[in-house]
């Protein structure tokens, strides 16, 4: 099975959809929540299948939400659509498995059970 395969089969994907609903977040432009999400893709799943395959899928924009910092600022922070992040997280689910163990063990950025916190504990 080639790695696209992987990533669009069906348990990937349910297992995508299952822990986007899990971390449930806000609707990215299209205003779909996580609770509409399974039914949707029940509906549209072969259709989003075949576009991934075919490289006609495009990610639809990401809205824009600015979130307080404590120093008073304001974050930048892009929310895609609840669809497009079942996509990367099935990607994700994937690929981290087949890249993590290359990764140098001091090496944080924005990988699993890692972050600033271990880092600066670690230093």
């Amino acid at each position: 099975m080639s790695l696209i395969e992987e990533i669009l089969s069906i348990e990937n994907l349910n297992e995508a959809i299952k822990r986007v609903k899990a971390n449930k977040g806000a609707s990215g432009i299209d205003k779909m929540s996580v609770d509409k999400l399974e039914p949707y893709f029940n509906e549209h799943r072969e259709e989003i299948i075949e576009s991934i395959m075919n490289k006609t899928y495009r990610p639809k924009p990401v809205r824009r939400v600015y979130i307080p910092k404590s120093n008073g600022k304001l974050r930048p922070l892009g929310i895609p659509t609840v669809v497009d992040r079942v996509i990367q997280q099935a990607i994700a689910q994937r690929l981290v498995p087949i890249y993590e163990n290359i990764f140098s063990d001091f090496s944080y950025g924005f990988r699993p059970n890692r972050d600033c916190h271990t880092a600066i504990d670690k230093v």
